[in-house]
This record gives C-alpha cells, sequence and structure tokens, in this order.
C-alpha cells in the first residue's frame, strides 16, 4: 500500500519534540512541527533532581549518571556544517535501531538522511542478519561498477525512501515513499498525493492539503549540494542502451541498476572495440555518444566528462559531474529516442529514478540542463514546430530581422520563433533556398540544381529532420566504375594504385605544411606537381598514359571538392576542416531533395521574398535595415547569411563599416563554383554497362579536359526513371561559361557516347544547365581556403559585430564549411548566441 511516509516520520518527530520542550509540547500540532534538515533550536530543559514526595532521595553518584544517560540521550551529526541537531535514522533496518534517538554515530548522507550505528553494524557486520543482503548487493556493484561499494553507497542505492512529485497541476508537492514502494517511471509520471495501490479509497481530508515536508524547501539551496556525500546514480534511465560499454557509475548511472551485467574484463573488451550499441527502433545514425576509445566523430559527446561550454554555464558541478552528466545524458538519449516531439521537464523527469532527497534537486537542476541544451540546439532542434515557446519569457524581448532565406537563415528564424523571439526573414530572390534549389522538371525525378548529397550522416541535423519528416535518404555505394573515351572499364586495381600514389602527395603536402606560416603558403596545384615530380625523380617509376590519365581524375575531383582550379587553393590550408571531429558513416542521396527539409523549416515564417537588403545601421541601439526599394525595418539584433560573394562585393553597407579584421578575413576566402548538366533519357541506357551502382566514372583523355564531366549520378537510384546528372569544376567552368545550355548538352552526350561507345546513346528527352556565377544572389557555390588564408577566417567572419549584427552560413563554419549541413549548424549556432545575449 501506497502512502506517504514522511507524515509518519514527522509526525515522530513531533512527538519526540514534545517530550523534549515544555514549549514544543505546548503546541499540540503535530502537522506544525513536521521536521526540517534538523535546524531546530537546540533547547533544552534541565530536569529537576528533587525526588518526589513519599520517595527516598537517591545517592548523588545515582544522580550524576541519571544526568550522564540524559545527556547521551540525543546525540547531533558530527558532519562539519551538517544543520541535523536531533537526526533521524532513515533505515529502521535493526531491532535497536536508534530511530530518533540516541547513537553512538550517525552515518550522514545529506543534510536530512542519516542512519544510525545500529543499522550500519546491521548490514556490515557479517554475523548480522542483513549481512547478506549487503555483501550481494556489492557483488553486482563490484562487477559492473568502478567506484567503492561502501556502507554508505548501499544505504544511498538499496535503502533510503524514494521521493516522489504530486502531479495534480494545482499541487506540485513531494511527498516521501515508504520503503517497500520501488519508484517506476510510470508511477512517478502519475502519482497524486495520497494514491494508494489494492483499490483502497483514500479517507479523510484532501491529502494535497497536507503540508509537504519542510526539507524539501532546502534541497534547492547550494549549501544543501555541497552536503551530499555521495552523488546520484540513476537506474533505468534511457541514457543506459546506449552506454552499455561504460561503467555505469562513470555516467550518472547505478551499478546496482545496470543491464548491461558486463564483468570488469567485459568491459575493458568494450572498451577496446568502441561499437556503437543496435538500439531497437533508433534510427542508426543517431550516435550522441561517444564508445570508449572513440574519436572524431562529428556532434557526439562524451558520457563521462562535461564539455568546455557545460562547464562555462554549471562551474558548481565542476568538482563532481556526477549529476550533470546523469541528467545530460538521459536528456539526450530521450531526445534521441523521441526526436518528433517537444522534450519537457513533464517528459524526463519521471525517468529519474534515483532513491533520497537528491531527486528532488535532480529533477529541480533538470529543467536548467535542458534549457541549456534547448538553447544550444541540441535537443527540441530541427523542423520541429512548437506550440508553446520552448525558452522562458526572459528570452523573448528581442525581435531579430534575418537576412537571407538559404539553410542557415532559415536554421537561425525557426531556432529563434520556436525559443518565443520575434522574427522577420528578408530574401532577395523571389524563392527560398539559397543554393538548396531543386528542380522538377525532369519528368518528376527531384535533381537538386545546388546540394543533394549528404556526407557522413551519423549525428548530421540532415539524417535528424529527414528522420523527423519521415523522409528516407539514399544510401550511395562506394562502387564507381571508371570508363575511358571508347569504352573501356578501367582495370580496378589501376585505380586503386593511383588512388594510393595520390593519397600519398596529399600526404607530403601534409608534412611539408607542418613548420609553415601564412606567409610561406603556395597554391595547392603547384605544390602537387612539385611532390610529383620529385617523386617521378626519385623513384624512378613511370607510369603508364592510362594511369596518367586516372590520376588526372584524381585530381578534378579534389577540384570538385574544393570548388575551384587548384592553383588558387592554399596548399597550407586546403583541408582544413579535417583538423576537427567531421561526419561519419553513410554518405547519402536526399531522393527528395533539401527543399524538402528547408521547406518544412520554412513553415510559420514571416518571411518577405523580393527583398533585396542594401544597408544596414548599426550605430544606435536599435539597428536599421534599409532595402532596395527603401523599405526600412528596425531590430535589437540582426543575422547576416548572405553568400560569401556578396559580402566581397559590398552589395550591403555597413554603417559603421565592419571591422578591417572581418574584411580581411572575408577577402581571404575564395568563392568556389561548380556547375551541373542534368539529362532525361527515354529508357535507362547505362544500367547493363553499370550494374545497379550510383554513380560513374568519366576519366579524361587529356589534362585541359579535367573536370569536364568527371562523374555521372543515376538520380532515381533503384527507380525506373531515367535521369543522370553531372558535375563540371575546375577549369572547365569557365570554359563553359559563354556557352549555350544546348551547346553544354551536347558536349555531355558527345561524353557519354563515348563512354557507352558499344550501344545505342537515345538523345535527350529534357535537360537543364545550371548558372550559379550568373545567380543574382549566389554568383557561388561554396568557399574555399585561398592561397596566403587559413581557416581561421571562418571563424573571424561568424563574429558578431558589438552584439547586434550577427553572420551565419557555410562559409562562418570552420568545422563544416561548403555543406548544407555547415549552413544549418552556423544557423543554429547564432540562434543561440543570440538567445544568450
Amino acid at each position: 500500500m501506497l502512502t506517504d511516509a514522511d507524515y509518519t516520520v514527522n509526525a515522530s518527530g513531533a512527538r519526540r519534540a514534545k517530550k523534549r520542550t515544555a514549549m514544543e509540547s505546548s503546541s499540540g500540532d503535530g502537522q506544525s512541527s513536521l521536521r526540517s534538515s534538523g535546524r531546530q533550536v537546540n533547547v533544552r530543559m534541565k530536569r529537576c533532581n528533587n525526588p518526589p514526595p513519599g520517595q527516598t532521595k537517591r545517592k548523588a553518584t545515582d544522580t550524576e549518571e541519571e544526568e550522564d544517560q540524559s545527556e547521551k540521550k540525543y546525540r547531533k551529526c558530527e558532519k562539519a556544517g551538517c544543520s541535523a541537531t536531533y537526526p533521524v535514522c532513515f533505515a529502521s533496518a535493526s531491532e535497536r535501531c536508534a530511530k530518533n534517538g540516541y547513537t553512538s554515530r550517525w552515518y550522514h548522507l545529506s543534510c536530512g538522511e542519516h542512519f544510525c550505528n545500529e543499522c550500519f553494524d546491521h548490514y556490515y557486520r557479517s554475523h548480522k542478519d542483513g549481512y547478506e543482503t549487503y555483501a550481494s548487493w556489492k557483488r553486482v556493484w563490484t562487477g559492473n561498477g568502478k567506484s567503492e561499494p561502501s556502507l554508505k553507497a548501499f544505504m544511498a542505492d538499496q535503502q533510503l525512501p524514494y521521493w516522489v512529485q504530486c502531479t495534480k497541476p494545482d499541487c506540485g508537492k513531494w511527498r516521501q515513499l515508504t520503503k517497500e514502494i520501488q519508484l517506476t517511471a510510470s508511477l512517478a509520471a502519475t502519482y497524486r498525493c495520497g494514491m494508494k495501490f489494492n483499490n483502497v479509497k483514500t479517507e479523510g481530508p484532501d491529502q494535497c492539503s497536507l503540508p509537504e515536508d519542510l526539507r524539501v524547501a532546502e534541497v534547492i539551496d547550494s549549501w544543501w549540494h555541497s552536503m551530499l556525500i555521495l552523488p546520484p546514480l540513476f537506474k533505468d534511465s534511457p541514457a543506459n542502451p546506449f552506454l552499455t560499454a561504460y561503467y555505469p557509475d562513470c555516467v550518472g548511472m547505478s551499478p546496482s541498476g545496470s543491464t548491461s551485467n558486463h564483468s570488469h574484463a567485459e568491459l575493458r573488451a568494450e572498451h577496446c572495440r568502441a561499437i556503437p550499441p543496435q538500439i531497437p527502433g533508433l534510427c542508426p545514425y543517431f550516435q550522441p555518444f561517444y564508445q570508449p576509445n572513440e574519436c572524431g566523430k562529428a556532434l557526439c559527446v562524451r558520457p563521462d566528462m562535461m564539455e568546455l561550454d557545460e562547464l562555462y554555464e554549471f562551474p558548481e558541478f565542476s568538482r563532481d559531474p556526477t549529476m550533470y552528466l546523469a541528467l545530460r545524458n538521459l536528456i539526450l538519449a530521450s531526445w534521441h529516442r523521441g526526436c518528433k516531439e517537444v522534450l519537457t521537464p513533464q517528459n524526463c523527469a519521471p525517468h529519474i529514478i534515483v532513491r533520497g532527497l537528491v531527486r528532488v534537486r535532480c529533477v529541480q537542476e533538470m529543467d536548467r540542463v535542458l534549457l541549456f541544451m534547448t538553447r544550444k540546439g541540441l535537443i527540441n532542434t530541427g523542423v520541429l514546430s512548437v506550440k508553446q515557446p520552448l525558452l522562458p519569457e526572459r528570452y523573448h524581448n528581442n525581435n531579430v530581422i534575418v537576412i537571407g532565406a538559404g539553410a542557415s537563415g532559415l536554421a537561425a528564424a525557426r531556432q529563434l520563433q520556436n525559443f518565443g523571439m520575434q522574427v522577420v526573414m528578408l530574401e532577395a530572390s523571389e524563392r527560398i533556398g539559397g543554393r538548396v534549389w531543386d528542380d522538377t522538371s525532369l519528368g518528376g525525378v527531384t535533381v537538386g540544381r545546388g546540394a543533394q548529397i549528404v556526407n557522413g550522416c551519423v549525428n548530421n541535423p540532415i539524417a535528424l529532420m529527414s528522420e523527423q519528416l519521415s523522409i528516407k535518404m539514399h544510401k550511395l555505394g562506394e562502387r564507381c566504375d571508371l570508363f575511358q573515351e571508347g569504352g573501356s572499364a578501367t582495370d580496378p586495381a589501376i585505380d586503386k594504385r593511383m588512388d594510393f600514389h595520390f593519397n600519398a602527395i596529399l600526404d607530403v603536402v601534409s608534412e611539408w605544411r607542418k613548420d609553415k606560416s601564412q606567409n610561406q603558403d603556395t597554391p595547392l596545384g603547384e605544390k602537387i606537381q612539385e611532390v610529383y615530380k620529385t617523386f617521378l625523380q626519385e623513384s624512378g617509376v613511370q607510369f603508364s598514359q592510362l594511369e596518367e590519365k586516372v590520376l588526372q581524375f584524381h585530381l578534378s575531383n579534389l577540384e570538385y571538392a574544393c570548388g575551384s582550379t587548384l592553383d588558387q587553393v592554399s596548399a597550407r590550408s586546403w583541408d582544413h576542416n579535417e583538423f576537427f571531429a567531421q561526419f561519419s558513416g553513410d554518405h547519402t542521396l536526399l531522393t527528395e531533395g533539401y527543399s524538402s527539409v528547408l521547406n518544412k523549416l520554412a513553415e510559420g515564417l514571416d518571411i518577405r521574398i523580393k527583398s533585396p537588403v542594401q544597408a544596414i545601421d548599426y550605430s544606435g541601439d536599435i539597428v536599421k535595415v534599409t532595402s532596395s526599394n527603401g523599405t526600412q525595418w528596425t531590430a535589437q539584433k540582426v543575422l547576416v547569411t548572405v553568400p560569401l560573394t556578396l559580402l566581397q562585393k559590398n552589395i550591403i553597407q555597413f554603417n559603421p563599416p565592419l571591422p578591417e579584421r572581418k574584411l580581411k578575413a572575408i577577402h581571404s576566402l575564395g568563392a568556389g563554383l561548380i556547375e551541373k548538366v542534368a539529362l532525361q533519357f527515354p529508357f535507362r541506357f547505362w544500367d547493363g554497362k553499370i550494374q545497379g551502382a550510383d554513380y560513374f566514372g568519366h576519366i579524361p583523355p587529356s589534362p585541359d579536359k579535367r573536370g569536364m564531366f568527371g562523374v555521372f549520378y543515376d538520380m532515381d537510384p533503384q527507380g525506373k526513371r531515367s535521369v543522370l546528372m553531372s558535375v563540371i569544376s575546375g577549369e572547365a567552368v569557365p570554359s563553359i561559361r559563354d556557352m549555350e545550355d544546348k551547346d553544354v548538352a551536347d558536349q555531355c552526350m558527345k561524353v557519354l557516347r563515348e563512354l557507352f561507345k558499344e550501344q545505342e546513346v537515345p538523345d535527350p528527352v529534357n535537360y537543364f544547365v545550371t548558372r550559379w556565377s550568373r545567380d543574382m544572389w549566389s554568383q557561388m557555390s561554396y568557399s574555399f581556403v585561398k592561397t596566403g588564408g587559413s581557416g581561421e577566417a571562418y571563424d573571424i567572419i561568424a563574429e558578431d559585430v558589438q552584439g547586434k549584427v550577427f553572420f551565419a552560413g557555410e562559409a562562418t563554419n570552420r568545422h563544416f564549411p561548403q555543406t548544407v549541413t555547415g549552413a544549418y549548424l552556423s544557423g543554429v549556432r547564432e540562434a543561440s548566441k543570440i538567445a544568450a545575449l
């Protein structure tokens, strides 16, 4: 039967108090004497030693002994700083339990939770009845955990009563359960004051009207937390399936409640393997926690360690982060198991299963942790639609103008509006999406004129949003057969050999740059040629004509990755982002296009299209934004998300001008450019030769043809529709700039007929050619570091100006430039910064 045991305890405390002082006994109100954590005034009436009439006077020695016994009747907690003057034993395990009386020693767990020496002996002494219970627990704890299996840990883990909060909206009081009641998430989610089992009706007054134990009010004080002997270790945490390779007590969970049942040896073996756990029903791309000995995975956290921004926000947990880690891990796991709904304190609190008053503190702290994680975009993000603002009212004061409705602008606007702020978006063009522009004119097949591939899906926010929208991503296979003009397939061994040599050249470049400063930089193309010639001279190796062509194919791919010819790219910093953890896992094709995600992000936002911004005046307290037609808007904050090219060309006039440091960074990056051609055919003529591959490569016949249709993608993989898309990169981009679309398509068809010379290649039914260089509001594809620049430029461009003008976009994301993912994350980052200010 479920009862509120705190009333029993407090009533006994009141009865004890009545015996102690005449003043207390005169009140006669047991409820008004509910115990605090022991902060009672230590008043004791000295007994009169005169014998009553009719009795023989005791000897002086007897009187002295009685006074000694009086002094021994009560003993305070010896823990320095503990306020419990008259502790009460919560355990009541031994028949000789001191209850609320005298014991030779009180063992302190928290201010308000103690157990007596008699109950200590009951479990600790081998001849006592409780010893086997403790020994059995100790074996489990030692087998699963890493911390000391002390008797205090046993008492905290097994004997402390649970506390639970009434779920009635007008109550919310905390009640202590009786020892035999095991708290579960379902019980915590439905508990009401006075709740009983076995259909026993509650009699008497409304249980919610009874006062809350006074100890609860003290839990929120910082001193209470500092007096906590042991950190809370959760049982049955939602994070448990994610963290089976860790010692539970290192990640905020109880070894006795762990389902892993690993021995120390098994755990050590798991630590060496670093294999992500397989959790039924969970998207395989959701891996929010590093496994032991694992590294280099983007958007991953160490479940056993606080991040720097967490330490900055929660410095009180720096000495012992266990409570914070337990809460953060629980919240992060809960979000990834239910990312289609807003994660609230009401969702999380029932899953905090831990004994003692510390559960009250954990639920209170969880609100702060969940708020922080929401503001940082770690949870409650993506395309989530919210009915109530995610952040408290104090965050709602700012109104924000977002300039540009590409991935970064939409991400920021969605976050800020979900936080509760007023947001207006100004988009220069007649559509949203920026450099995401999906085309369905080729038989209904979605072809991205801009981005369409997701590079590395593990923990990628695009994968998260696809999961929220139930959008399937097509996993791209690794196979890419290389075909020569004339129709011959290249021997995979030759491709593998030249790929090895190509990467070896880049490794030498990496070694060269280790001791080079920025002013010693050189173009990547020159450095590659220098290393290549040196290798040929020193090794005596002679590559065949075909091998030289295959090397040109790999150089073409590098130009595709950089978005530029290699003579403009920095040899020192061309791959600067690789020094940071990158997204791992599958590369996928968004067959429905990125617009399926961005259109959902845009729902409900105030977007003003055809509103090109001409000037931003941030000289006063309010920022003024003026469009080219003279319309003016004002806001406390402005977020600029326009492409790098527009900043370089001063399309927007800033008053005062942007800092020189930022302008220098803007011009140290290059505006990369690639173009695409897509063709629709009456049938899939390539199937027989490609045999199910998602793409195939074109070996350039000569170096001057490098970058012209280097790779062809099947845009309806494993489907029936017939659309191929190819990329134009490097020196090939300026060569088609003045060509008509039909001429570009004819050039592409000429290549395809060479690659499939042994069969009929039909004329295309339809086609399109992109012209990003002519797009007035883009004029580029993605950024790269120019010779003499560095990756630090991305961070400098990302810096806000005077806390009023903020910047987002792929060219502000040092970790993930050149990608929609990087653009999206930069918008989330700036939304967090704006909210924090």
